[in-house]
């Protein structure tokens, strides 16, 4: 049996977001989000590369600035049922279990195509599943992506974002997410999914690397 979400209301979610707003701007030089045109009446899947502790504070900053006011209700985040089970305060925050491995598996698949199903919901989904440089060259994904989005009822929009940190002459950070607009779950091809978010992924951080002229091009 897997933990369902008890997702948090518009209000704390907005409270939340600006605390997390409030700590990126004393820890860092600048915030920048290049976000895709929000398609209206759909729920929304937002992938994202998966790299350091800070992920999920910076994805409820980025769904403050981008989806609470285009008609984001909820946001549902899949996380680890162990680490649900150790800390009981996910499952407030939007936090839905799975259990890699298990036959529970199909049972979270099915209810992350049910909260979908569902005008204005949004999944926070790392296709990883494990933490990864964010300069790594090469996203993998699993394959939950491919069991979810066809379950899916209605209209969803499926969203990349490739998040780069950089020092440069600075001591503090900059933090650039870049979105793609990956389509809906009507025009889902898993397998061209994956290779258009990874020449999005080389393509912007080939976009950050200032002066040098790199020898070696990483073709997919």
């Amino acid at each position: 049996m897997i933990i369902k979400a008890k997702p948090l209301p518009h209000f704390l979610f907005r409270i939340l977001g600006l605390i997390a707003a409030a700590v990126f701007r004393t820890r860092t030089k600048r915030l920048e989000i290049n976000a895709v045109k929000l398609k209206p009446g759909h729920s929304y899947i937002l992938m994202c590369n998966h790299f350091s502790f800070w992920d999920g504070f910076w994805a409820f900053y980025v769904c403050n600035r981008v989806f609470l006011n285009k008609g984001m209700k909820k946001l549902y985040i899949m996380s680890v049922k162990k680490q649900m089970e150790k800390n009981k305060w996910m499952r407030y925050m939007g936090s839905f279990s799975i259990e890699p491995g298990k036959r529970s598996i199909k049972e979270s698949f099915d209810y992350a195509a049910e909260v979908l199903s569902e005008p204005g919901n949004l999944l926070l989904f790392y296709p990883q599943g494990n933490l990864e440089t964010c300069y790594i060259r090469y996203i993998k994904f699993d394959e939950g992506l491919y069991e979810i989005v066809p379950q899916i009822k209605g209209d969803c929009q499926l969203i990349w974002s490739t998040t780069m940190v950089e020092y440069f002459e600075s001591l503090n950070p900059t933090i650039t997410t870049t979105m793609l607009d990956c389509g809906t779950n009507h025009d889902f091809d898993f397998e061209a999914l994956k290779l258009k978010v990874n020449h999005f992924h080389i393509k912007t951080i080939e976009n950050n690397i200032r002066f040098t002229d790199e020898p070696i091009k990483y073709d997919l």
